[in-house]
């Protein structure tokens, strides 16, 4: 899955085998997304070109691409919530930085070293 920029998302094909799947959540946003969520001709035409030069490119590599709209659900929240303390998942934390270090912490993931997430506390 892809949550990173154009270029991290072309990379992401290259990684992947024949009649593999890329889910790109941070776009372009696809025909089958358009088509989902019963947009009109004139959304879906302009998603289908924002979204064609992904599509060549994974169709050209033999996988597919697909964009996947995130949004938070109560219950799905509570339920992750429930995993984490009993422990069945847990968290990969790289580094905790304080609010006021938020420069910081932004310029740390940048370096593409964080092996996991980075988190910045707000109290």
């Amino acid at each position: 899955m892809n949550s990173q920029d154009a270029r991290t998302l072309e990379k992401s094909l290259n990684v992947l085998k024949p009649g593999g799947k890329l889910i790109s959540i941070s776009g372009p946003p696809d025909p089958e997304f358009a088509r989902e969520r019963g947009l009109n001709l004139g959304l879906r035409l302009i998603l289908r070109l924002l979204s064609r030069a992904i599509r060549i490119k994974a169709k050209r590599r033999g996988v597919k691409f697909s964009f996947l709209f995130m949004w938070a659900q109560g219950d799905q929240l509570n339920k992750i919530t429930s995993l984490i303390e009993s422990g069945a998942i847990r968290p990969v934390v790289d580094r905790v930085f304080s609010f006021e270090a938020t420069n910081e912490a932004l310029a740390y993931v940048e370096t593409g070293r964080a092996k996991g997430k980075v988190v910045i506390k707000v109290r």
